[in-house]
């Protein structure tokens, strides 16, 4: 077995491995840019070594800095983890070459697979069922237009080398063929180097179903059953389980047959993934063969009790898989959900940012969470905006579901932008509580998973306004402290009045909706109304804590815990009950210009680059349509009109950076 290995990743894949790693008694270097200085990865391993600047294409993505890292720390191996130079043939060969073992598949299978479209071909050799489309190497832009107009539309666009929805675009419609085309170029260029592309015909409520495969060096290969990643937005998986729910055996044997023999196909060695698109009626299209360890491979560990990292390590020093087909057996359901930092009521437009609260659900058996930050980190604009996976299993699936969603409820982030509560709807859902799975899900469910107004409880906004009292109250006797007259009416903020009770009306907003609450100081409660509703509210600080609370309202008794965050504290996020709210405290001691003064802004929701500009100076645009495009987070965002009016001028050119914030356009709206 090795002694030591260099991971060539980041975040919690990284983590992930080290984990292992350290319970086999293997030590692990790892490696950084300068936005991951002080990132947990580089605080687990054993070592450390810098690589470059911040941007992956100086610093993840050199070849020759990780290998020189790992002689450098006397590495006998590299684990790739996934993205990155994970299934990157040049990366292999250089290990090789170096004499560097490759914690991944030889050279020629990473060559073979590494292709969407030449892996298309090899299988489409070996009888395994394909996809209709077009996947040659002409890559003329009116002959692809061509191509996808005889399949007929819905069409993807796809990068033959891509991955993760990255340089991948549906196309309904010809006539938007041209644009989707060079977008889906220039994001497959900018994330993998290659903007060959292939195209396939859409297939109508599609089922994302993938066999995970393990071989070794001695020709053994088996399948450790199927994963559903049906559940998808931008492309993108979101949740996903194992096994598939409506399954059969002998569905299964005929999709992990097809899997094991499209591995066996290339001398596969290691772990992989055999993606498949199925139809509703079970018949199944080989998608592409991922050469690597997946995101998503938490929920077969689940339902097998193995740990593929251990298995990878093992067969890459030689050793025979720890099992034969006959030995796997799949005990009970897992899912995983993947927490990212993004806002889904914006399109799910991610988020930067530091995590200044962070509170993860209590870790079982049966809960887990893979995650690379912890609370005060940041969420870097240069990489991916995950926080975190989260995995349950239980005895069947609906256990399995019923415990994501208490774990969702105990999962808190403050500071950026995320993705919980709109993974506890998901949960919640009909289609996916039934089952009734397809990768249009979300769109379909739309309207439940992304209500345009959420409701606001009573208790959230007492809950707020409680802590907000109570904070007061506790600046004030810490303010009090060493006064010559602490007992001083002017300096004790309790609400004494001679005759009246003293009353106040606390404003909050929750999204564009104002929530005004009337608050009636008494003895040792509240009175407090919000839409004709009246109760006596009291409660307190848990012993120690200066966020969560007891809270009492009328005969109900509840804890509920408020993270301010602001200069002036003015966005609470509430947490109660399992779920989550986000509300603006809205002080009339200082001065907040309204919404209606920034109509016509369009500022950077993140730093990125300026790459493409879809409008005419001068021109009159409607309300949404698109004005340019910025990359960010490995990602292309496009940004439209905030209203009706007239574009003046643009603040930036393609290829200028801009930073959070920056005011993109000169934008006229019409009154």
């Amino acid at each position: 077995m090795f002694k030591k290995i260099l991971i060539a990743n980041r975040g919690e894949i990284a983590c992930r491995v080290i984990k292992t790693a350290r319970r086999m008694g293997i030590q692990t270097v790892a490696v950084y840019s300068d936005a991951d200085a002080k990132a947990r990865h580089v605080r687990l391993a054993d070592e450390a070594v810098h690589i470059g600047p911040s941007a992956v294409r100086e610093s993840y993505l050199v070849i020759e800095k990780i290998i020189a890292a790992a002689k450098a720390t006397g590495a006998e191996a590299i684990h790739p983890g996934y993205g990155f130079l994970s299934e990157n043939e040049d990366f292999c060969h250089a290990c090789d070459e170096a004499g560097i073992v490759f914690i991944g598949p030889p050279v020629f299978a990473i060559h073979a697979m590494g292709s969407k479209s030449e892996a298309k071909k090899l299988m489409g050799e070996a009888g395994v069922p394909l996809t209709p489309g077009y996947h040659g190497d002409n890559q003329d832009p009116e002959y692809l237009h061509g191509q996808a107009d005889a399949i007929q539309y819905p069409v993807l666009i796809k990068a033959a080398a891509g991955g993760g929805g990255k340089g991948m675009r549906l196309v309904e419609r010809s006539e938007d063929f041209p644009e989707a085309l060079i977008s889906c170029k220039r994001e497959a260029i900018s994330s993998f180097g290659d903007d060959h592309v292939l195209i396939e015909k859409y297939i109508t409520q599609p089922r994302h179903i993938e066999i995970q495969v393990f071989a070794d060096k001695l020709g053994n290969c088996v399948y450790l059953f199927e994963r559903d990643c049906s559940v998808q937005r931008r492309h993108q998986k979101v949740l996903e389980e194992a096994p598939a729910p409506g399954m059969t055996l002998e569905r299964r044997a005929a999709m992990g047959k097809a899997a094991v023999e499209a591995a066996k196909a290339v001398g596969y060695v290691g772990a992989g993934t055999v993606e498949f698109i199925a139809n509703q009626d079970g018949t199944f299209y080989f998608m592409e063969m991922n050469t690597r360890l997946q995101v998503e491979h938490p929920v077969t560990e689940m339902i097998t009790g193995l740990d593929l990292v251990e298995w990878q390590l093992k067969v890459a020093t030689g050793l025979p898989l720890p099992l034969t087909q006959d030995q796997l057996q799949i005990k009970g359901h897992a899912m995983e959900a993947r927490i990212y930092a993004e806002d889904p009521d914006k399109g799910f437009l991610p988020s930067t940012g530091r995590l200044i609260h962070l509170s993860t659900p209590v870790l079982s058996d049966d809960v887990r969470v893979d995650t690379g930050v912890e609370e005060g980190d940041e969420i870097s604009p240069f990489y991916d905006p995950m926080i975190a996976k989260l995995i349950v299993w239980g005895e069947d699936r609906d256990t399995a579901r019923l415990k994501m969603i208490r774990a969702l409820a105990d999962y808190q982030v403050v500071g950026v932008a995320n993705n919980v509560s709109f993974l506890t709807r998901l949960c919640e859902c009909e289609s996916f509580a039934n089952a009734n799975l397809d990768t249009g899900l979300i769109e379909r469910e739309k309207a439940f998973l992304l209500p345009v107004q959420y409701e606001t409880p009573f208790e959230t906004v007492a809950l707020a306004a409680l802590w907000k009292l109570l904070e007061e109250k506790r600046c004030s006797d810490a303010l009090r402290v060493g006064l010559a007259d602490a007992t001083s009416p002017w300096s004790i903020s309790d609400g004494w009045r001679l005759n009246f009770p003293a009353k106040r009306v606390m404003k909050f907003r929750v999204g564009e909706v104002d929530k005004p609450l009337t608050v009636v100081y008494q003895r040792d409660c509240f009175d407090m109304e919000m839409d004709g509703q009246l109760f006596t509210v009291k409660g307190g600080f848990v012993a120690g804590s200066v966020h969560e609370l007891q809270i009492n309202i009328g005969a109900f008794s509840v804890k509920g815990k408020v993270i301010a965050q602001g200069e002036y504290q003015e966005k609470l996020h509430v947490f109660l009950k399992g779920e989550s709210h986000v509300l603006q405290w809205i002080d009339p001691l200082h001065y907040t210009i309204s919404d209606h003064d920034h109509a016509g802004d369009v500022l950077a929701p993140m730093p990125g680059k300026v790459i493409a500009l879809l409008a005419e100076v001068g021109a009159r645009l409607e309300k949404g349509k698109p004005l340019m495009v910025l990359e960010a987070m490995k990602m292309e965002h496009t940004l439209h009109a905030p209203a009706t009016g007239t574009l003046k001028a643009y603040r930036f050119a393609v290829g200028d950076q801009v930073k959070d914030g920056d005011e993109l356009v000169e934008f006229e709206v019409e009154s």
